[in-house]
C-alpha cells in the first residue's frame, strides 16, 4: 500500500472545502474522491466509488466526501438531550 498519511488526508480535506463551491458546481451532488488535491472521480455512491477505484487504488489512499451543495457535506452537529427526572 502507498504511504497515504493522516497529513495527507487532512490535506486532501482540506482541498475539498477551499474548493467545496466550485467542485459543487463542476459535479453536483456527488460523492467525490480526491487524492494528493485531485478529483479521481465523482460516484453516485461510496460503494461504487471504492468498487471503481478499487481497481486502480488502494483502498485507504484517498478520501471520499460527498457534495451536497451545503455546509452538511463537511460540518457536523452533535446534540446531547439532558432529561431531568
Amino acid at each position: 500500500m502507498s504511504d497515504y498519511t493522516d497529513k495527507n488526508r487532512k490535506d486532501d480535506f482540506d482541498f475539498f472545502i477551499e474548493n467545496y463551491n466550485n467542485l459543487y458546481k463542476q459535479y453536483g451532488h456527488k460523492f467525490l474522491a480526491i487524492k494528493n488535491s485531485k478529483v479521481l472521480g465523482a460516484y453516485e455512491s461510496v460503494p461504487e466509488a471504492i468498487e471503481l477505484l478499487s481497481k486502480t487504488y488502494d483502498i485507504g489512499t484517498y478520501i471520499i466526501q460527498e457534495c451536497t451543495g451545503d455546509d452538511s457535506a463537511y460540518r457536523t452537529t452533535i446534540m446531547r438531550l439532558i432529561i431531568n427526572g
